[in-house]
């Protein structure tokens, strides 16, 4: 805040949403660049390589900050590998990752000559095997280990218990390795090892890591360690996570002096705290006790809340210079669903149709799940540098809605 006005960077909100119009998302790109370069100075001393996660978000302007200042890439689908290839990502820098990758994905990342893939199954394996024949080329892979490790995060970002649908057990990928002369088109010469998002300690981190190790002492000719992501980010003032140097402590300590290359793919540690979404209200009501304001940005440009129970900040773009009295409002969207509230209990003051509200840490996860329900066009997104800005992806119309439908 500077003299009332909510900032990003060096640029007041309020009058940047007069020219653009809400909802609007808002990215910092010196943050995206700050969190990235904390990420590398935390693990530093094991000199790993860097590959954000795609997935968080994928605008090409958020890419193409990342690439400048050395990031590779990290993809779970064919679309992500054609947007970080359209951003000017080197191939080499790419890992394909990604449960359920079909044939024409592995075959269009192949002939692209993705860097390496990171493979969740047996039979992946042997469909990437037979494509790579095809192309008399070889592929470079990561068996993705599912450790069997429960991490304590919420259920639906929890990836490396025996249960999750993702990669395979420690006895699958031992066969897997001691098998490898069936596989001739394949370089097997990595494990990746991801167990959730959001992790509460670094101890299911160590554990996953310890797991890969047993294997990797047995198969010297293991000579990489993806350990994934997953650094968690504090959303409001309770919660209490590790930063992101307690888990580069504890991996370095496991893995200092080993011959290995260390891979990692945060996501959600680089963008979330970097973008804000800016609403308008459009009513206030009152019913059953309570002040609900009703804006015009709901699930359908932040899902989070409905789908995880996530809890996202909310500010006043502007405050008066008189002291005011602040109580508990929900602050709900226009989406003809009951789940559509953004926040159900945030403290503001009074706040009048036509007021702006700041929702915070939307960088990850916002626009990269927004959808079209209810037939609303997504919003632009906004790109801030120090005291200017860019619309890095324009409103959308009605028009664009039915553009495919002809």
């Amino acid at each position: 805040m500077l003299n009332g006005e909510f900032l990003c960077e060096s640029v007041a909100l309020n009058p940047l949403a007069d020219q653009v119009g809400t909802p609007c998302y808002v990215y910092s790109s010196n943050r995206i660049r700050g969190n990235y370069q904390r990420v590398a100075r935390a693990f530093e001393p094991l000199n790993v390589s860097i590959h954000y996660s795609l997935k968080a978000n994928a605008n090409l302007a958020l890419i193409r900050i990342l690439l400048a200042i050395g990031a590779g890439l990290d993809a779970v689908s064919g679309g992500e590998i054609y947007r970080a290839l359209a951003a000017g990502a080197d191939p080499a820098r790419i890992v394909f990752a990604g449960v359920g990758k079909t044939r024409a994905e592995l075959a269009y990342a192949l002939d692209q000559h993705v860097g390496c893939f990171n493979v969740e199954s047996a039979q992946e394996l042997e469909r990437l095997n037979t494509l790579a024949i095809e192309r008399t080329m070889q592929a470079t892979v990561a068996l993705r280990l599912n450790p069997g490790v429960q991490a304590h995060t919420h259920q639906h970002i929890a990836t490396g218990h025996a249960a999750a649908k993702f990669g395979m057990s420690a006895d699958v990928v031992r066969g897997i390795l001691s098998s490898v002369d069936r596989y001739p088109a394949l370089d097997i010469s990595g494990l990746h090892v991801h167990i959730g998002s959001q992790l509460e300690s670094t101890a299911e981190t160590e554990e996953a890591a310890r797991h890969a190790l047993r294997i990797i002492d047995d198969f010297p000719q293991v000579r990489r360690l993806n350990m994934g992501g997953g650094f968690p980010i504090a959303y409001t003032a309770d919660d209490q996570y590790p930063p992101v140097e307690a888990f580069a402590e504890a991996l370095i300590n496991l893995l200092s002096g080993r011959d290995l290359a260390i891979g990692l793919e945060p996501g959600r540690s680089i963008v979330a705290d970097a973008g804000v979404l800016l609403v308008e209200v459009q009513y206030v009501k009152h019913s059953g006790g309570q002040r609900i304001l009703v804006t015009d940005g709901g699930m359908s440009e932040l899902i989070r809340p409905a789908l995880y129970g996530a809890q996202h900040p909310v500010r006043p773009l502007r405050l008066t210079d008189s002291p005011q009295t602040e109580s508990f409002a929900q602050v709900v969207g226009p989406i003809c669903e009951s789940a559509d509230v953004l926040n159900p209990a945030v403290l503001l003051p009074a706040v009048q149709p036509g007021d702006r509200l700041a929702v915070l840490m939307v960088g990850a996860y916002g626009a990269a799940m927004g959808s079209t329900y209810n037939a609303r066009p997504r919003p632009p997104e906004i790109l801030v540098d120090g005291d200017q800005w860019t619309i890095i992806r324009r409103r959308e119309t009605w028009e664009d809605l039915i553009r495919l439908e002809r």
